[in-house]
């Protein structure tokens, strides 16, 4: 069934067509994939099918189906929780379950309060006598995988977790077409695979805007490439496109150097002497008129941008070495006891889960940060360029020409002077824009602008931070080559498995609890290396995204129970770690000679927690048997 058609669309921004008597379409159960470069529309073609835009002219025809859009921002208002987004599909419910966890919380403090006991079984049976119990059961399990607590504000969040969040809550209002925009952004390899394993198990349709390679390979059924405001199909995932426009593109280029050869013969002719004038053919001149019309609108294949990355003298063999490391956050560990030799020409990657370090690791090696113990000895003549991923070092107010030039129409590149103007077409940015303001580029011009800033200056270091958020699949490509032909040392924190595989001598991978792992090779050669993982029990219950299927037999567990065992794992984890931690303190002798109370108060606190967690363990036992047994 056709979900969407829509003909000789237009839509302007300003004097750019983003739409120019476009094509699209979408059938039920379609998973398209929508690319093109940075600022060509993508993201308002997805709000005009969101109804978030409307068209200049045309007609967008879409069945009425329950549609949900995902912004690549996540745009959640000042002080609400998370309790408070997840529960909006439930609507007038919504009250109901915020009172619920309201309850819930104060009876924690206060478990022999009345009014309390009253007012929690009264939401309860309200909860009960409706569909909410379910949703509840599945924000649960999403606040578990999460690790975080209903009442917690949204803005403390990371970017990370936002968008995690975000997506949790589109996929619990079960949509029959889901609109997302770069929902990789922000989310680490292992999210990134939560998702991709989700996108593909979804019914509905799809229609999502991704520079991730991989998951355009896995997950897309279609490609729709967005060119100068036209749209064209392509069927398949993504390396099914890239050999389908590889063809197109021989097949049009030796038509286009036919159609020049006729055309420059034409144009010949209608040029001879007086004679030939006298005796032309009408029908041969307006032949050649329209030759000229069609050459007019010819679409010629796009520049591809021309960065190169200006190389400065050699560094010292020793790029850095870390001498028993460490260095945390409060009470959570980056970095235990770290040692390790990075040396000139490495092209280190950093991977792990959002939090774990990365970008702390950075700030260490940079000397932005010192450690809390150990030493870290950096080499001699080092030149870098730091790529932050949160584009600190652009100002929004700031021109294009200024961001570049500071005050001067030329700068100079591997020696020879060069206009700022032609530098940045160098980087795909036409003469027109380069008196724009930076903030009114789309995410991926930024990090293109940002790279043509950094690459201006000679160096011998990369370190780059997140560089391919945003960017499109082109310039993508091209910072991969820059990245392999660099002959000074890289370190790359990306999220990117293609870029990781294609560019990388060395892994460090961030374990958590201060655990790095040096890996030789690439994203894959460090997964080849791991151990087949046995599916735990807690992941199990808690995956954020996923639902049980649904049996059509009544749970055998009552509300309050099925709220108890999503409960459990998230409550045995945290005792679990409480334990770990006073274990180690225990560990430490002086503890019992300078501060022998308070050593045996953690001993007695050990002995409480593995009584609990004994306690939960039999009565998570109880429940999961109770659950299973109809």
């Amino acid at each position: 069934m056709n979900l969407i058609s829509g003909e000789h669309l237009y839509l302007s921004l300003g004097h750019h067509a983003l739409l120019q008597d476009a094509q699209f379409s979408l059938q039920e159960g379609e998973k398209i994939a929508l690319i093109g470069r940075n600022g060509a529309g993508k993201s308002t073609l997805l709000k005009l099918i969101a109804d978030k835009e409307n068209l200049d002219a045309g007609q967008l025809n879409k069945k009425e189906i329950k549609t949900v859009y995902v912004s690549q921002e996540t745009d959640y208002s000042g002080d609400s929780t998370v309790i408070e987004a997840l529960s909006r599909p439930l609507g007038p419910l919504k009250k109901s379950l915020q009172a619920y966890w309201q309850a819930t919380q104060q009876i924690a403090v206060h478990p022999n309060d009345p009014q309390l006991l009253d007012a929690l079984n009264h939401v309860q049976q309200e909860l009960e006598t409706s569909a909410a119990w379910q949703i509840e059961q599945k924000i649960q399990r999403g606040l578990n995988q999460l690790a975080l607590a209903p009442d917690t504000l949204i803005k403390s969040l990371s970017g990370g977790q936002k968008k995690r969040l975000q997506l949790l809550e589109a996929f619990l209002q079960e949509p029959e077409l889901l609109l997302l925009d770069e929902p990789t952004n922000h989310l680490d390899i292992t999210a990134i695979e939560e998702l991709e394993k989700e996108l593909i198990a979804f019914k509905g349709s799809l229609i999502m805007i991704t520079h991730d390679r991989e998951v355009l390979d896995k997950v897309a059924t279609r490609i729709v490439e967005l060119d100068r405001g036209i749209l064209s199909s392509y069927p398949g995932n993504f390396r099914r496109y890239q050999e389908l426009k590889k063809q197109q593109l021989i097949i049009e280029k030796e038509h286009n150097r036919l159609f020049d050869k006729f055309h420059a013969d034409e144009e010949a002719w209608i040029r001879q002497g007086i004679e030939a004038r006298r005796t032309r053919n009408e029908g041969r001149v307006r032949r050649l008129k329209a030759l000229r019309e069609e050459r007019k609108k010819r679409r010629d294949p796009l520049g591809r941008a021309q960065a190169r990355v200006q190389t400065a003298e050699k560094s010292g063999a020793l790029i850095a070495e870390f001498k028993e490391v460490n260095f945390a956050y409060a009470d959570y560990p980056i970095l235990k006891n770290y040692s390790d030799i990075i040396q000139r020409g490495d092209k280190i990657g950093l991977i792990g889960e959002n939090g774990s370090g990365k970008s702390t690791f950075l700030k260490l090696l940079l000397g932005q940060l010192n450690p809390d113990s150990g030493q870290i000895i950096r080499g001699s003549h080092q030149k870098i360029a730091y790529f932050d991923q949160f584009r600190s070092d652009l100002k929004m107010e700031e021109t294009l020409f200024d961001t570049l030039g500071g005050g001067n129409d030329t700068i100079t590149i591997n020696g020879v002077p060069k206009h700022v103007i032609t530098y940045l077409q160098d980087f795909l940015f036409p003469p027109e824009r380069a008196y724009s303001k930076v903030g009114s580029l789309s995410g991926g011009e930024k990090n293109r602008l940002l790279l043509a800033k950094l690459f201006k200056e000679a160096v011998n270091i990369l370190v780059l931070d997140e560089p391919t958020n945003d960017l499109d699949l082109e310039t993508q490509e091209l910072l991969e080559e820059l990245i392999s032909d660099f002959p000074g040392t890289v370190f790359l924190v990306s999220h990117d498995r293609a870029l990781l595989d294609n560019v990388l001598t060395d892994t460090l991978v961030f374990e958590g609890n201060g655990r790095l792992i040096h890996y030789v090779g690439g994203f894959s050669d460090y997964r080849a290396l791991q151990p087949p993982q046995k599916e735990k029990k807690e992941e199990k219950k808690t995956n954020s995204f996923k639902e049980k299927p649904k049996t059509g037999k009544k749970n055998a567990l009552s509300f309050k129970e099925s709220h108890e065992l999503a409960l459990l794992p998230a409550a045995i984890d945290a005792l679990e770690q409480e334990k770990e931690h006073l274990n180690q303190e225990l560990l430490n002798p002086l503890l019992f000679k300078e501060k022998y109370e308070e050593a045996l108060k953690k001993q007695q606190r050990l002995k409480v927690i593995e009584q609990e967690i004994e306690e939960k363990m039999a009565r998570w036992t109880i429940l999961e048997e109770k659950e299973n047994s109809f």
